[in-house]
């Protein structure tokens, strides 16, 4: 074979390669599984109708609510309830049709949240289907903005609620849901393709570059017009900060979205029914538990709602968490979920709990990842119980580089931790504070021996930085 066609199909080689290698796979090595007693099966479970719904505006950050409804009013599903008092174009409506029973604050006056009764037949404010092909980017962002729906979208940099007076450079969408005991993206958009795929289609008309869809290896989900991309390995691969972070990074002044996937699936209901429909599907799982999997609910249902009738009888010390372990609210069976959250667990509180010299038995049922039980020689297929007990006291941060061996960003975590609680911009900047959100450093919090509470200090810092640049 003559010199210039090996050069040839050399270079051929390389290019296939690169073209594989880059952005369109994402292999994650650091990180952590914590494999957790309780998983769902992909089934669908029958709940109990909620006697109501609500808006809590600390589900959003980076907002200043203002409420427009009033105790007594009618509302369809739809109806405005609360606006961003900063941005009013922002709306936040009712989730159902009925009758708002309570406006509840605290201390301040701060709101806490909006209750409304629902009505025995569901009424929607009819916003009328649209066809996107004929729709310019305004019109789409004005019916998002509408509806009540632009809530959903985040932003990156201060991972608030997105600006609508801004374009974003990239869209960021992650379908891949790792966390521990998190539901499966393939079972819950099943049915539901077509609006997935328009919802995807609007955000594409909202970006002057492209829309990003994580993908978790071996997922039979079939997507268009986007740029997909596979993800595999361990918790925090599914993250969104992991797909920003290795695809294209966020730089000092650009700003790219993120929505979780099940929002997407509210923006294509919008499009093609002409109603704000937000209807999800929300997964019941943990170890006190008596049935697992999805219940069909509207966002913002009470808790009770969801978990009636299927928590262990005698099971008085547990947790009920909105969301996942790491990531989540605690929450009471009176409370709501959580406007972002599609998963309720349920585990041991663990005040019940006292071990005699505990920390020196064998420990054959703890989990520990520095490998201080023997449960580790049991592999990776056991399942644990694991408490919502902090075992240890605070102390200060240890360099131990504990952080660095579950955090698959390209960052340094404990440096940019100190320049938060420093609030030193200029390294905050540095160290690239503009493309994290407190969840990115959950495993962090989980794996740290000095029991820092460092997502509340992202979060925090974050807050504290958005107020200073703007």
């Amino acid at each position: 074979m003559k010199d210039e066609n090996i050069a040839y199909f050399c270079d051929k080689i390389i290019k296939t390669l690169y073209s594989c290698v880059m952005a369109n796979v994402i292999k994650i090595k650091k990180g952590l599984d914590i494999n957790l007693k309780g998983k769902a099966s992909d089934v669908l479970l029958t709940g109990k109708e909620s006697d109501s719904y609500a808006i809590i505006p600390d589900s959003y950050d980076g907002i200043v609510p203002k409420v427009i409804a009033k105790v007594g009013d009618s509302v369809k599903a739809g109806t405005v309830l609360m606006i961003d008092k900063n941005r009013p174009e922002i709306k936040f409506v009712s989730p159902v049709s009925g009758e708002v029973t309570a406006i509840n604050r605290g201390e301040k006056r701060k709101v806490l949240s909006i209750v409304v009764k629902p009505d025995a037949e569901p009424g929607y404010v009819e916003f009328g289907k649209k066809s996107l092909s004929s729709l310019k980017t305004e019109e789409i962002k004005e019916a998002i903005l509408e509806a009540g729906i632009w809530p959903f979208i985040k932003q990156r940099p201060y991972d608030i609620v997105a600006s609508p007076s801004e374009t974003p450079r990239d869209i960021f969408v992650s379908t891949y849901y790792s966390a521990p005991l998190a539901p499966n993206f393939d079972f819950i958009v099943q049915g539901q393709e077509a609006d997935f795929q328009t919802g995807l289609d609007a955000l594409s008309k909202l970006t002057s570059g492209k829309v990003y869809v994580g993908i978790k290896k071996n997922s039979s989900l079939k997507v268009n017009g986007v740029e997909t991309v596979e993800v595999e390995g361990p918790h925090p691969a599914g993250n969104v900060g992991v797909l920003i972070n290795h695809t294209k990074p966020v730089n000092k002044g650009e700003t790219v979205w993120t929505i979780n996937p099940d929002d997407v699936i509210i923006i294509g209901r919008l499009f093609n029914k002409g109603i704000a429909d937000f209807s999800r599907l929300v997964v019941i799982t943990g170890s006190e538990t008596t049935e697992r999997g999805y219940i069909k609910t509207i966002a913002g249902c009470t808790i009770k709602s969801l978990i009636e009738g299927k928590i262990l009888e005698g099971t008085a010390h547990f947790r009920i968490i909105s969301g996942n372990v790491l990531t989540g609210h605690k929450v009471g069976k009176e409370d709501y979920l959580y406007a972002y959250d599609n998963q309720i667990t349920v585990i041991p509180e663990g005040d019940d709990v006292n071990e005699f010299v505990g920390w020196a038995m064998p420990g054959f049922s703890k989990y520990s990842m520095s490998h201080t039980y023997l449960t580790w020689l049991f592999g990776k297929n056991k399942e644990y119980v694991i408490d919502a007990r902090i075992r240890g006291g605070k102390r200060a941060m240890i360099m131990s580089n504990e952080y660095d061996s579950v955090f698959p960003m390209n960052i340094l975590p404990e440096y940019l931790l100190k320049a938060i609680i420093a609030f030193d911009i200029d390294k905050m900047e540095n160290l690239g504070v503009y493309e994290v959100a407190p969840e990115d450093f959950a495993l962090c919090e989980f794996v740290d021996t000095s029991k820092i509470e460092i997502q509340k200090i992202v979060r925090n810092g974050l807050n504290l930085l958005y107020k200073e640049m703007n």
